[in-house]
């Protein structure tokens, strides 16, 4: 089947782990209820298209492991529920009904639920439901024998508290199981299938749409808008930070405003949008040292802390093994970010790998470079001349030397990737410093607003706090939320992060009514 043979093909490791453990749900689903008992709930947006596609290969597969025989498996019998509303875009209605035809090509829809439709190109079978989602279902599961219901939910999702993988429907609802096989799928794995797997999904994404609600409480996510103009919009796979998917879910508007689609977002205009807009970095330590607790990484944490002292947002921190191929998987993974910054594994040792790896990310050949040849030579002497001398091969073709007066050797830019061969925090104090200085020059980083952060302390539980935060962090797409302990049983602390202090100042003014006063105790 072309998504597991597309899956299986891929580079992206992480993706087939979430693959295979979303479809071992699926399958797990079909072994416990039978295929008239299962149903899957589809609403047009990314989420739903993906668990789609999982489900037919799920499906598959749950055939394939019971021997069945290929002509089996030409129709996807799990019925399809779309709940269709006035307040819905027109993309998204068009999305699920133009690859649909009804059986006899004239389509019949009625108050509560339509005649089945058919998904023509994978064989669905859809039932349209044209009244609440709560109504919709207990009239559904009064005529059919529906026992479990497949959800495109992801943790982050408001309705995803306190759910897992199987969760029995809420008290008040009908009874039915809840199954969430993409519950702990990311919105960088969300568009990583949909594009690995060349599917088609909802043209609203490719207008800036993140987060798909009614037409009156969306609207384009500011921060993919083109700088040079006020009503075009990157597509939504360019959204480097997934934590803010949902910050084009505008406040609610009247409905003689709603064909407008304005640009502001959970009180933010696009002006403020852009000043906290944010420039993404990736950092990668290489070195057997890390991995072997031999060696404590000193250099990650402080690179982390300079980043955010010129307002950019560090989205990973790893460390891999001295191997070519693990360099070279964790760059090619990792260079989507605007800026990723690389330390370890420089010099002439067998372990001594960066440089091979990041060349292979970018499916280049190491070649002699002449220019860092000569600076090595005057460290080093006649050791390194011509073929012998390793450390002067670079990526061909993508390599710029970054040179400073303060540096004995430029550091090595290739691309968007910049090795750094500090070895402790005064070489890297160095380093920065230079890099910094050549940025008010050529631009090299571009240096955004600082980031601003203030910490509170509380007695309460997990528990009584994990749902207020959850809701806090839907209100301030804007904020990094935050909170850990020092202690398993201390004092808990919450951690709020961003680019405007007053941004900070209401979201803790929000925190606080929600529980009672001295709940919280500002630290310094």
């Amino acid at each position: 089947m072309e998504i597991d043979r597309a899956i299986r093909e891929c580079s992206d490791r992480r993706l087939q782990t979430k693959y295979n453990n979303a479809t071992y749900v699926i399958q797990r689903a079909l072994a416990l209820y039978s295929i008239e008992e299962v149903a899957f709930s589809f609403n047009g947006g990314k989420d739903s298209t993906v668990l789609l596609h999982l489900l037919r290969a799920g499906y598959f597969l749950h055939k394939e492991g019971q021997n069945s025989a290929n002509g089996d498996l030409k129709d996807f019998p799990i019925r399809t529920i779309y709940f269709e509303t006035p307040s819905a875009f027109p993309e998204i209605n068009s999305f699920t009904y133009d690859t649909a035809a009804t059986v006899d090509n004239m389509e019949k829809r009625y108050f509560l639920l339509s005649d089945n439709l058919f998904l023509s190109s994978y064989g669905l079978q859809i039932d349209t439901i044209c009244t609440d989602f709560k109504s919709g279902l207990e009239a559904l599961l009064k005529e059919k024998p529906i026992r479990a219901i497949f959800l495109g939910v992801r943790i982050g999702d408001p309705t995803a508290v306190g759910q897992e993988q199987f969760s029995p429907s809420s008290p008040g609802w009908p009874a039915f199981m809840r199954v969430n096989p993409i519950l702990d799928w990311s919105y960088r794995d969300v568009w990583a299938f949909l594009l690995t797997c060349k599917v088609n999904y909802c043209s609203l994404y490719d207008q800036g749409y993140t987060s798909i609600g009614s037409i009156y409480d969306t609207v384009p996510n500011s921060l993919l808008s083109i700088s040079d103009s006020s009503d075009k919009f990157k597509p939504a796979y360019l959204l480097a930070d997934g934590r803010l998917e949902r910050a084009g879910r505008a406040k609610r508007l009247s409905s003689s405003n709603c064909g407008q689609r304005p640009v502001d977002s959970n009180g933010l205009s696009s002006l403020d949008l852009h000043k906290n807009s944010m420039l993404t970095a990736s950092v990668i330590a290489v070195g057997d040292e890390f991995l072997f607790g031999t060696v404590e990484d000193q250099l990650g944490p402080n690179l982390c802390r300079k980043l955010h002292s010129v307002g950019w947002s560090v989205l990973r921190l790893s460390v891999v093994h001295s191997n070519i191929d693990s360099v070279a998987e964790e760059v090619e993974q990792k260079k989507s970010s605007d800026m990723v910054f690389i330390y370890g594994g420089v010099g002439p040792l067998h372990s001594d790998v960066t440089i091979a790896g990041i060349a292979k990310a970018f499916g280049v050949r190491l070649a002699p470079d002449e220019e860092f040849e000569e600076y090595l030579r005057h460290i080093i002497g006649d050791q390194c001349i011509g073929d012998r001398n390793e450390m002067a091969q670079l990526p061909e073709g993508i390599t710029e030397l970054l040179h400073h007066d303060k540096l004995s050797v430029p550091l090595i830019k290739c691309q968007n990737v910049i090795v750094l061969t500090a070895t402790n925090v005064s070489e890297l104090e160095k380093e920065w410093n230079c890099l910094i200085e050549l940025t008010e020059s050529n631009d090299l980083l571009t240096l955004l607003e600082p980031y601003v952060s203030k910490q509170v302390m509380t007695n309460l539980s997990d528990v009584e706090i994990a749902q207020p935060l959850s809701k806090l962090c839907l209100e301030f797409p804007d904020l990094h939320i935050g909170c850990y302990r020092t202690t398993r049983y201390g004092s808990l602390v919450v951690s709020l992060k961003g680019k405007d202090q007053e941004r900070l100042e209401l979201a803790m003014k929000s925190l606080e009514k929600k529980f009672q006063p001295g709940t919280f105790k500002e630290m310094n």
